[in-house]
């Protein structure tokens, strides 16, 4: 019998997840992972979202329930190095990251893969919307899930051939209602627990707040400045503002503006049009491929620069040994450094990489 070790958040997903695995015959074992910092009781059940006290006491209710062993795994040591600590160094840098992506690569994945490897695992699998395949290339892929609603595969396009080949997500052939109609119909508690949200790590979304915090370094004031460098306001630290973002920006300027750009080497904040926002290409950097090796010349993707856009139809092309150039039809807004731009062929993930720039 192959042994399956579970990610279970408390979640009802990973929670089905598991429940369909032991239906399936596999030797399922149930893991939560605990990574949150704060070691008061207080603080882990505020904040611990996806992995913090009460999604311990869930999750281990729902595998005595399904009748497997359940364990708590420690990788706050691995979270705080490969996620913690980038997110607040790339905010920093006027970067806009994004830790969950981090997170399913070096914590969700590559630590628990390894941990679950050691004590006799076969798999991993997870409560992800999403299938994964293997090619006529021999190569594995994540495909959409058959539900476009609830779809994860952007958050997914880093992991490794290796990961791939080690994981199960079961919940990929379900809609979000039909997950739910499982779990309650086997007595779930969980059934209807609320989906998390936001980071798990920052408190009310308050990341500025938590950079002071967690770096102990107070961001310094600036100058809210035009394209052409007119100093138009003053901006209450370069970490509470991204690309886009139009609310709080409270400048009297009678129309709405937009935050077009971060200038980290003079500390600016510059202030735009909609238009200003609206770009046709990207160049991306710490590039993986997942449904090929590589590519040759030019290749026709469909491109997605956040987790809610509905992707664009655009041409890539590799123009260096770490970089990629995404040319789309058609203008794309708000194209963010530091968050991950992911190429699709068809349903199948090609690839992707963290956005540098765009024009």
């Amino acid at each position: 019998m192959k042994k399956v070790v579970v990610g279970m958040s408390g979640g009802v997903d990973s929670s089905v997840a598991a429940y369909l695995l032991k239906q399936q015959g596999y030797d399922v074992v149930g893991v939560t992972m605990q990574i949150w910092q704060d070691e008061e009781e207080t603080v882990q059940q505020e904040n611990g979202g996806c992995c913090g006290l009460s999604a311990v006491e869930d999750a281990r209710r729902v595998a005595h329930d399904l009748g497997i062993p359940y364990y708590v795994m420690n990788f706050k040591a691995e979270f705080k190095d490969k996620v913690m600590d980038y997110f607040a160094g790339e905010y920093l840098c006027g970067r806009t990251p994004n830790p969950c992506i981090a997170c399913n690569r070096y914590v969700k994945w590559e630590s628990l893969l390894k941990r679950s490897l050691d004590i006799g695992a076969n798999y991993i699998a997870t409560g992800h919307y999403a299938r994964i395949r293997q090619l006529d290339n021999g190569r594995y892929t994540i495909c959409n899930s058959v539900t476009a609603a609830k779809d994860q595969t952007y958050a997914l396009y880093n992991l490794t051939q290796e990961q791939l080949k080690r994981t199960l997500m079961p919940v990929g052939e379900y809609s979000k209602d039909e997950v739910r109609k499982i779990a309650s119909d086997i007595g779930l508690r969980v059934a209807h627990k609320p989906d998390s949200q936001d980071i798990c790590f920052v408190k009310d979304g308050d990341y500025a707040s938590f950079l002071e915090e967690y770096t102990g370094k107070k961001v310094p004031e600036g100058n809210f400045v035009t394209r052409d460098g007119k100093v138009i306001g003053r901006h209450k630290g370069i970490t509470h503002y991204t690309i886009g973002q139009r609310r709080g920006l409270e400048l009297p300027m009678g129309h709405r503006v937009f935050v077009t750009d971060l200038r980290t080497d003079t500390n600016e904040v510059v202030i735009g049009e909609n238009q200003d926002l609206m770009h046709t290409v990207l160049y991306a950097d710490h590039i993986n491929f997942m449904s090929v090796a590589d590519i040759e010349g030019e290749k026709r993707v469909i491109a997605k620069i956040r987790y809610n856009h509905k992707g664009a139809s655009a041409v890539i092309r590799r123009i260096g040994e770490d970089k990629i150039e995404c040319v789309f039809d058609d203008p794309q807004r708000a194209m963010t450094p530091g968050q991950a731009v992911v190429f699709y062929d068809g349903e199948n993930v090609l690839g992707g990489g963290t956005i540098k720039s765009s024009k």
